[in-house]
């Protein structure tokens, strides 16, 4: 490849992003997109079609390359021999994630993360955040997974459009929302309230995910203006964290259709 560099591209001031569907969003959402990459010996389809016609339209080089230089650019991963080489990953302060839902009219639907270091669990809810259209995903600076190759592709192209936040101290990030007339509602299988029952599920909030096995630190748990559960009516115990963020976010979505 033309841009040498690291697997994220940091150090080359740009990065890898692998798969079809991302590649495409990244052209859809009109990303910064320096060139995209086709594995030789990928024969021409609608998909390639569509992202060649794409890339020509945003002025985007399109260039084949060996599918073993994808490979090693992107650390092994799925790439489907489509990659795109494109500005790094941008996020954006807490102030601006509550701009965006400003500018929407609408009220805060924020998804916060605590202690959620795999990334694929961070890219299957980023992919259920921007699906039921919350306006931003909270990282905290420390244990939490970054955004790389394998949480873009897990995401599907959804962090093309989703605006993601580095807030460093998740509990002081919780208190300014709070600030903001934005509510925290913190997972926990042992509350007392379901989730869809809580009357602030239906208002400006924050939904706070834990890690799996450990659930909220102790400082988040306390910091969260309520605890909210799933309902569980089967045998097993509890959910994998990013299918328990997926099913808490629709119920809020549920909730603020319903107001």
């Amino acid at each position: 490849m033309s841009r040498r560099g690291g697997s994220s591209g940091r150090e080359a001031g740009y990065r890898l992003v692998g798969g079809i569907h991302p590649v495409r969003e990244l052209l859809r959402a009109g990303a910064q997109v320096f060139e995209l990459l086709v594995a030789e010996g990928r024969e021409p389809d609608a998909v390639v079609d569509e992202l060649r016609a794409a890339a020509a339209a945003a002025g985007v080089r399109v260039r084949r390359v060996a599918r073993e230089e994808l490979d090693r650019g992107t650390d092994g991963l799925v790439h489907q021999g489509v990659v795109a080489v494109a500005a790094p990953f941008r996020t954006i302060t807490l102030a601006q994630v509550l701009a965006v839902a400003e500018d929407a009219g609408e009220p805060p639907l924020l998804v916060a993360l605590d202690g959620i270091t795999d990334p694929h669990n961070l890219g299957s809810i980023a992919r259920t955040a921007e699906a039921v259209g919350a306006h931003g995903l909270l990282l905290p600076g420390r244990r939490s997974a970054r955004v790389t190759p394998v949480v873009e592709k897990a995401a599907a192209g959804a962090l093309a459009h989703l605006r993601v936040a580095e807030v460093g101290n998740l509990v002081r990030a919780l208190g300014q929302l709070a600030e903001a007339g934005v509510w925290s509602l913190g997972l926990d299988g042992d509350a007392d309230v379901a989730l869809e029952e809580h009357p602030l599920a239906g208002a400006a909030c924050v939904l706070v995910v834990g890690a799996e096995g450990s659930g909220l630190a102790r400082l988040t748990r306390e910091r969260c203006d309520a605890l909210v559960r799933l309902p569980m009516r089967g045998r097993v115990g509890s959910l994998n964290a990013s299918v328990a963020a997926g099913v808490a976010l629709y119920a809020l979505r549920r909730r603020r259709d319903t107001v």
